[in-house]
């Protein structure tokens, strides 16, 4: 069964990239623009791994994911890995991430091999 995968980011060209690189590996991407909508996104829908920018408007992807936790609390449903991704060099929010405990924080740009490496990663860490 193909692994379902939730990106959320700002920037249109970065997920339909990132969708279409998952695509071809045989993930199952959906897409959300912003804090607000990856939240109901996974409202409808179980994931098997989270991608989210960490610079938004709105709710930044900090929040995001702590949004995303308690919710995910609410509806009983199980842990899944979260790749923070950021063009910026923000140590703040690298900090918070930390805190968080993150499975991963990627900085833009990176390339294809590296982002699939995390994903593959991420995605069978409880194989190994």
């Amino acid at each position: 069964m193909a692994k379902n995968i939730l990106i959320i980011d700002d920037e249109g060209l970065v997920t339909k990239s990132l969708q279409k690189m998952l695509a071809k590996e045989g993930y199952t991407a959906v897409v959300a623009a912003c804090g607000k909508d990856a939240i109901a996104e996974y409202k409808k829908s179980e994931f098997d791994l989270i991608v989210c920018d960490v610079r938004m408007p709105g709710m930044d992807g900090i929040e995001t994911i702590e949004e995303i936790r308690r919710l995910r609390d609410g509806l009983e449903r199980k842990n899944i890995p979260e790749v923070l991704i950021t063009g910026y060099a923000d140590e703040e929010k690298y900090k918070n991430a930390l805190k968080l405990k993150v499975a991963d924080y990627l900085f833009k740009p990176f390339d294809r091999s590296q982002f699939l490496d995390i994903i593959k990663k991420n995605l069978h860490a409880d194989k190994e």
